[in-house]
């Protein structure tokens, strides 16, 4: 089916996810995308998330004017992802199906708004 949302219109909700989890061949992917060594990508560009439930390696973020804060490869001013052809596996799948609830709302938000570059603020 095709997609029924348009990522270039949105200002990077997905990449603003808290707990953006990345496997290791992602980190491979990422290294080799920067001519790093694995084990330096991994300490510049993730950290390890351990609780009784979880245990995953999660990629850094960095301060946002819009969600707080924000993957550390999202450009903040062009709201687009640096790394989009190294991207790891989690972001390629997003959202997951043909349909993002975050653009559906945007989408509705900014025709209610009457404002094409509308963004709800938090």
């Amino acid at each position: 089916m095709k997609p029924r949302y348009d990522c270039s219109k949105c200002p990077g909700y997905c990449c603003s996810h808290g707990r953006i989890a990345v496997s290791d061949y992602d980190i491979r992917r990422l290294a080799r995308h920067f001519g790093l060594p694995e084990d330096v990508a991994r300490k510049r560009f993730t950290y390890r998330y351990k609780t009784k439930d979880a245990d995953e390696q999660i990629l850094r973020h960095q301060k946002d004017h819009i969600y707080k804060s924000i993957c550390r490869f999202f450009d903040k001013d062009e709201r687009r992802c640096t790394v989009y052809a190294a991207r790891p596996n989690v972001c390629r799948r997003y959202p997951y199906g043909n349909v993002c609830g975050y653009y559906g709302f945007l989408k509705f938000e900014r025709a209610h708004q009457d404002d094409e570059d509308f963004i709800p603020s938090a």
